[in-house]
């Protein structure tokens, strides 16, 4: 488990600050929800075909992965009071270029702005949940995690509602770009200044490039998103394409996935102090992998629904010991740590969609399933990853 400790003052302000780390997650997970839910409107507003879209959409992932490199780093050197209410300005802010984008160049454009603000604030809320994580001397991650994830869901419905009234996306997304910038000032004050450590000589702080110890939770984190990923997008085909099942029927297999994860984030945390992170992993990642194994050999549809809510209960708690570790490993450079590890993580959630697609040209999409299943298991078995080192052998 991670070395709490507590560093005076700052155990007087930590329930606010983690209110206010609540509100960052919330926002986060409501404005790219947001723009989820009106991703069609916008293609149709620029009159961008599937193909090019999905190219498009790689511009938005591009840029999340610049944002969060550039944003570990000076979450380090400026504190959380600056990057988190910065990045969340310029995610929220950039959450409106899509709705006024006319063609495919002004989308790709704004796609790579929106990226980059949401990886930004992304590195940056992490970073500075760590630090209240240290704050509290035991975890609470997952929770924040959680939050997110209920953030979106938020979304999806708020977003719903104001398209059945037929309200323009410029309008709604701009409302909610004003909302995200308001709610960013309100929560800033509240946020923790940097641990009173002196700062690092520069050649101490580049030589802090990526200990194996934080490549490896980088791999880990590339894994686990990939399958994340696989069931964002492919849970619902599954069984639709290897079940027959209606579309209707078939939206529940995400629905199952995404309720199973954020209901285990509500109480990872209190699981985590109990039994520590490695145990989280382990056998989070088996019981993920026996989730997936039994949807994909699912003769019907009630037991892959079973399968994908283990998927989803599996993985819920397994990326936030990964964030944790990497922030833990090193405090003077807890945003660079968990830039390197979010950023692979990211771009594991982009490839999972992307590598099943052609797989499906060799077997079919229920094999195919089955490389998410090795992510898993080859997580599980590299758990003890987590284990603390020495200080100084990170």
């Amino acid at each position: 488990m991670p070395s709490f400790a507590h560093v005076a003052p700052l155990p007087a302000r930590l329930p606010r600050a983690r209110r206010a780390t609540f509100a960052y997650f919330a926002l986060n997970g409501f404005a790219m929800g947001m723009w989820v839910v009106h991703l069609p409107v916008v293609q149709q507003r620029t009159g961008v075909g599937h193909a090019l879209l999905g190219w498009l959409l790689l511009l938005l992932g591009a840029g999340a992965y610049t944002g969060m490199r550039v944003a570990g780093p000076l979450a380090d050197r400026f504190g959380a009071t600056a990057a988190v209410p910065a990045g969340a300005a310029l995610c929220t802010t950039a959450l409106v270029a899509p709705a006024l984008a006319g063609d495919a160049p002004s989308l790709g454009a704004a796609l790579l702005l929106l990226g980059f603000g949401n990886g930004c604030l992304d590195v940056a809320m992490n970073a500075h949940a760590v630090q209240v994580e240290r704050g509290y001397g035991r975890p609470v991650m997952s929770a924040f995690h959680a939050v997110f994830s209920l953030g979106g869901a938020l979304a999806a419905l708020t977003g719903a509602f104001t398209l059945h009234l037929g309200l323009p996306a410029a309008v709604t997304l701009g409302t909610t770009a004003l909302g995200g910038l308001l709610l960013a000032l309100l929560a800033a004050p509240a946020l923790l200044e940097r641990d009173p450590r002196p700062a690092a000589p520069a050649a101490a702080r580049s030589a802090r490039r990526a200990s194996p110890r934080i490549r490896m939770l980088a791999v880990l984190a590339f894994l686990l998103m990939l399958c994340e990923g696989v069931a964002n997008d492919w849970s619902a085909l599954h069984l639709e394409d290897s079940l027959g099942a209606p579309a209707a029927t078939a939206a529940l297999a995400y629905g199952a996935f995404a309720t199973a994860m954020t209901a285990g984030r509500l109480w990872t945390d209190r699981l985590t102090a109990r039994t520590g992170p490695v145990a989280v992993l382990r056998y989070g990642a088996a019981l993920a992998a026996a989730g997936l194994a039994l949807a994909v050999a699912a003769p019907g549809v009630p037991a892959a629904l079973a399968g994908w809510t283990l998927f989803g209960a599996g993985l819920s708690g397994c990326v936030p010991q990964l964030f944790s570790a990497a922030g833990h490993a090193d405090p003077e450079a807890a945003g660079a740590n968990v830039s390197r590890v979010a950023g692979l993580g990211y771009l594991g959630m982009l490839a999972g969609p992307a590598v099943i697609g052609p797989l499906t040209r060799l077997v079919p999409l229920g094999p195919a399933l089955l490389l998410p299943v090795a992510c898993c298991a080859f997580a599980a078995l590299a758990a003890r990853t987590l284990r603390p080192v020495p200080s100084g052998a990170r």
